[in-house]
């Protein structure tokens, strides 16, 4: 385990892989650690050098007092890559982490040169719906929202499976702090204007069966950029990586080639 102390958030990360391979950087979604890419990493090629870490507010990171804006995440990430001597990554985002995706490459394109929007949106969700949500988690903590949580997370046959018991888990241990202060920081978000003005190689990924981010919304942020492809993963929730990791490393393997970044 590895901390990085960047003065006002302490990020836990892991580097693996070759450390002077190409890098990949994966960011995770709200609600869940790093632990996320854990099916998916040892499918990758090899010769890459592969980074993920826990937001702030999540996993093993620190949890600052909330709420958190979506420029104070970006701006974890940049400061992570700038400690880590990253350049040029490719960077995968699933859900806010493909938010901060966005954020990173409008800001700074010398870190960022392709990104993975997976299970996204330049915008996710009405500011109304995630006050209720933050005062249902503040009424009754994370638990009063895990039912419905795996219900757009998963399909149906996950959801029935043992392995749906594992990330309800992740979820409600999360710190109530670091989970409200990022349900803020996606409200306050609308990234449609930037996000148009991109023209860095993308992937966008979708879950046929995302109740959090339908298709047709990653396919609408999808197209803000030019020149970027769209992918379903069929019978798959919020977390293709989780219920498909097969079919979502074959996705991404192929684009890593496709842009010689591996």
């Amino acid at each position: 385990m590895k901390i990085a102390d960047l003065g006002e958030v302490a990020l836990h990360y892991r580097d693996e892989g070759d450390p002077d391979g190409p890098a990949v950087v994966f960011a995770n979604s709200l609600g869940t650690d790093l632990r996320l890419w854990d099916d998916l990493v040892p499918l990758l090629p090899q010769g890459l050098r592969i980074i993920r870490y826990d937001k702030r507010g999540h996993g093993l990171s620190s949890c600052p007092a909330g709420p958190y804006s979506m420029g104070a995440l970006v701006r974890d990430a940049e400061n992570l890559l700038d400690f880590l001597g990253v350049r040029d990554c490719v960077f995968v985002g699933l859900s806010i982490g493909g938010m901060i995706a966005q954020g990173l490459a409008i800001k700074r394109l010398d870190q960022v040169r392709a990104m993975v929007l997976s299970n996204t949106a330049a915008k996710i969700g009405a500011k109304e719906v995630w006050a209720s949500r933050m005062a249902a988690v503040r009424d009754g903590g994370i638990e009063a929202l895990a039912d419905g949580t795996m219900e757009r997370w998963f399909s149906r046959p996950f959801r029935e499976s043992p392995d749906c018991a594992l990330w309800r888990n992740m979820l409600t241990r999360q710190p109530v702090e670091g989970y409200l202060g990022c349900c803020a920081a996606i409200s306050g978000t609308d990234f449609y204007t930037p996000t148009a003005g991109l023209t860095l190689p993308t992937l966008a990924i979708a879950g046929s069966e995302d109740g959090s981010t339908p298709p047709d919304l990653v396919r609408e942020t999808a197209d803000l950029v030019k020149g970027s492809r769209f992918h379903l993963i069929r019978g798959a929730g919020h977390l293709p990586c989780v219920e498909r990791p097969g079919e979502y490393a074959e996705v991404l393997t192929g684009f890593l080639k496709d842009i010689a970044h591996v």
